[in-house]
């Protein structure tokens, strides 16, 4: 591939995060802020923006092109976001906000979908052609790649993992639903329930959330026909081997139908960076599907 970077852009709703990506999936430059915690839409674009340049003003021009990960959803493309953990932006502009501040041709996905492809091309899930990657952060997302291909769906949301109901008539979520994954299983979700922050969590709690992504998994697994899921995500890799074995047995538990016997949960192989380094294959993704059509 051609030389040069992608400027990388991940926005969560506890965090937001930038940094430089190379062509061999090499992050450098990183830089991070916490999320404000504003209603003002612009209060928030300004604090990413800021980050932004600070990382540009760092990297010399070898620069080529944006990417960026986001929480959502959002329409397709991510010409409006609305993360469901950022409620200051709803149907907020960021493509095009972020290619008028950078001057560099952008492109958004959906975090954990930016994820899916990273772990897929330099991760946890180099070499397969079938599987599904998830974040429980936050929030909860996922992205699924069947037959080597992401999956992206009408609205550009697909593999959103974290709205799959796992207990029947549970927590609120912030959707709307009841019960949904997103509302047992994230940081969020912790918090409200217990009172404790992720960190704290007893080894009851880390056992029923990871219980909870592996009956997930299962759900996903049995209608995908896939025996791969990767987990990222500072809840899940906070939380650690008890975490992964509960989920683990509840997804072998599961998922008994014969075409996905041994199905397996494994953490995602990019650790803490895998969310820029998402983020940037996004870009460089993009930019290399353009310049060959």
């Amino acid at each position: 591939m051609a030389p040069g970077r992608c400027l990388a852009v991940d926005i969560g709703g506890t965090k937001c995060a930038a940094g430089l990506v190379d062509y061999q999936g090499v992050l450098s430059g990183a830089t991070k802020i916490a999320t404000p915690s504003s209603h003002d839409p612009e209060i928030v674009w300004t604090a990413v923006a800021d980050m932004v340049r600070g990382v540009l003003e760092e990297s010399g021009d070898s620069v080529e092109v944006c990417g960026v990960g986001c929480g959502g959803p959002m329409s397709m493309g991510g010409e409006e976001v609305s993360p469901l953990n950022i409620p200051a932006w709803r149907g907020f502009p960021l493509r095009s906000r972020l290619a008028e501040l950078t001057g560099l041709t952008t492109f958004v996905d959906n975090d954990a979908k930016a994820l899916a492809i990273a772990e897929g091309w330099v991760g946890a899930a180099e070499g397969q052609t079938d599987y599904v990657a998830i974040v429980v952060s936050t929030g909860v997302g996922g992205g699924i790649v069947l037959d080597g291909r992401l999956l992206d769906g009408q609205h550009g949301n697909a593999g959103h993992i974290g709205h799959i109901t796992v207990e029947p008539d549970g927590h609120l979520c912030a959707c709307g639903a009841r019960g949904c994954l997103e509302a047992e299983a994230s940081g969020t979700a912790i918090q409200a329930i217990t009172g404790r922050s992720p960190a704290e969590a007893s080894p009851e709690t880390v056992e029923r959330v990871g219980t909870y992504v592996g009956r997930a998994v299962a759900t996903m697994a049995v209608l995908l026909d896939l025996s791969l899921a990767v987990v990222a995500g500072s809840v899940a890799l906070g939380f650690g081997e008890p975490f992964f074995t509960a989920a683990q047995e509840e997804l072998t538990k599961r998922a008994m139908i014969e075409y996905v016997l041994g199905a397996e949960i494994r953490p995602a192989g990019l650790g803490p960076e895998g969310p820029l380094i998402g983020a940037g294959t996004v870009g460089l993704k993009g930019r290399s599907e353009v310049a060959t059509r």
